[in-house]
């Protein structure tokens, strides 16, 4: 009877304890940020956030916060999300001291790579050797290597009215997830022409992680739904208190997906050992990293190279297929836009190759502006990237606040934008008086020190495919009136479903339904 009693009185008094924790947290207000608005709950427990974010919203919820409270927004007992431009330069800024914070923590397995470094000068050792990888002039180098394949099968096309029907996205999948591959480690995984999502991991986890694995030793996974899981882990994980997450990871949601951020990685850890067993002379990724050195003549070693080629392909796959499929969409609900892009294609498009090379795509600005339209309204990243807040706009708070600029807001803001944000409209970009403002506020890379280091890539990779495929294919619904991916905070592999009709040439050059 004792033990019984003991144990509702613990049942009892630890829940209590907690409360009377945040509470007093609130109370005694240590991060400085009593004085901003926001929901009631993030004011005293980071579990709104955790729980705004593990329902994959964060970013449309917090842009509301905003509509509702202005610039600043209390999002948790630590965290101000504050939509200025003037903060995206500020917060992101070169030598402004900021940090980032321990949401950072939440993505790392493993040994850290230049994404979740958090220590400064670690960062700056990495930084040295990638970014002159992703120069303009390196990117120049890796064109060749984009090569826009195709399969011949019918695997998830549907003739009727006239046109071939198909779901964008997995082939937006494939394509992108082909291309990386190739870029990362000298060897496409081949899913366009199979048709399917399937890439080796190790079969054994308990197997040493620095060795080639033989066929007998790996398995085959879907790749792209594992990182959808991954990433969902690891966005909803990273947001909650460190000491929390090992308690987290017992609950249903979070212990379905742990397996998709581990196979993930397993993915890096094949690919870079079977790239590194068989020594080329290929110009790419892996081999510019294994050339690099850092200030002492170091180069990185085998669990760093690993580290990187993993974050380059998630950051290099999964965010240009749900861009390209974003864009598609916006060009086949707007058919008008879309015979404007091609006539520009035509008109500076004079050969019969069916794929766009690096020269053909530069200075197409129409092309340029339909990209960057379809980057502002459906950010693949559009949550605000936390910070370790020292001084910003004019606000101090102590050691330990954080801050963020979340981008769907800032490319959302109708002071900026005008009176149509939501609209997708890419003449918008030739508003000379507005092109200042504009500027300063798209940030779908971020900016900064910590900003997308392959960004230069990632826009050659965009105009590349986008070019390509409106040159070759005329687009349009299947459902009209079904909306584009909402822009979540987890990278978007679910609920576009974009079709498109195959476009051809005749002997006039007019394009047509290929029936």
């Amino acid at each position: 009877m004792l033990s019984l009693q003991f144990l509702a009185a613990t049942l009892f008094a630890l829940p209590t304890a907690i409360v009377l924790l945040h509470v007093a947290i609130y109370l005694v207000d240590p991060y400085g940020l009593r004085q901003y608005p926001g929901p009631f709950l993030a004011k005293f427990t980071d579990a709104w956030l955790g729980w705004v974010t593990q329902q994959g919203h964060r970013s449309e919820v917090i842009h509301e916060l905003h509509k509702r409270y202005g610039s600043f927004v209390r999002i948790s007992p630590s965290e101000v999300s504050i939509a200025d431009p003037d903060a995206h330069s500020i917060v992101y800024a070169h030598g402004n001291g900021a940090l980032k914070s321990s949401f950072y923590d939440g993505f790392l397995a493993g040994v850290p790579g230049l994404f979740n470094t958090r220590d400064r000068i670690q960062h700056a050792r990495k930084r040295k050797i990638i970014s002159h990888i992703f120069s303009q002039k390196s990117v120049v180098e890796f064109a060749p290597h984009i090569r826009l394949s195709g399969s011949d099968g019918e695997d998830g096309w549907n003739g009727h009215d006239g046109r071939l029907w198909l779901d964008c996205l997995p082939w937006a999948n494939y394509l992108a997830f082909d291309i990386t591959s190739d870029l990362a480690f000298g060897t496409a995984f081949g899913m366009v022409s199979a048709a399917r999502d399937a890439v080796a991991v190790p079969a054994n986890w308990a197997a040493p992680t620095d060795v080639t694995f033989p066929d007998s030793a790996i398995k085959y996974i879907p790749a792209i739904a594992m990182l959808t899981q991954g990433a969902e882990y690891t966005t909803a994980m990273a947001v909650l208190p460190a000491w929390w997450r090992p308690l987290v990871t017992r609950l249903p949601w979070y212990h379905a997906r742990q397996p998709g951020q581990r196979d993930f990685r397993g993915i890096a850890i094949v690919a870079v050992g079977k790239r590194l067993a068989t020594p080329t002379e290929r110009v790419d990724l892996l081999s510019k990293l294994q050339a690099g050195k850092d200030e002492h003549g170091q180069p990185l070693g085998r669990a760093e190279l690993t580290a990187e080629a993993q974050t380059f392909l998630t950051a290099g796959s999964d965010t240009t297929s749900n861009s390209v499929a974003a864009i598609i969409h916006h060009l086949a609900a707007n058919p008008v836009v879309q015979a404007r892009l091609q006539q520009e294609l035509d008109q500076h498009w004079m050969d019969d190759d069916p794929v766009a090379t690096s020269g053909q795509v530069q200075n197409l600005p129409y092309l340029d502006a339909c990209i960057k339209e379809g980057l502002r309204i459906q950010s693949t990243v559009a949550l605000g990237l936390p910070r370790a807040a020292l001084l910003f706009v004019a606000v101090s708070s102590p050691a330990g606040s954080v801050v963020s600029v979340p981008i769907y807001t800032l490319h959302h803001d109708p002071n900026i934008w005008g009176i149509d944000p939501d609209v997708y409209r890419p003449e918008r970009w030739f508003d000379v008086e507005k092109a200042t403002a504009m500027h300063k506020a798209f940030n779908p890379f971020s900016s900064g020190p910590r900003a997308c280091v392959g960004r230069n890539l990632a826009a050659l990779e965009l105009s590349l495919i986008i070019a390509t495929l409106l040159r070759s294919y005329h687009f349009v619904l299947a459902e009209p009136e079904k909306p584009v991916c909402s822009p979540m905070l987890r990278f978007n592999n679910a609920q576009v479903e974009l079709d498109s009709s195959k476009r051809m040439k005749d002997s006039s050059g007019n394009r047509f339904a290929a029936t």
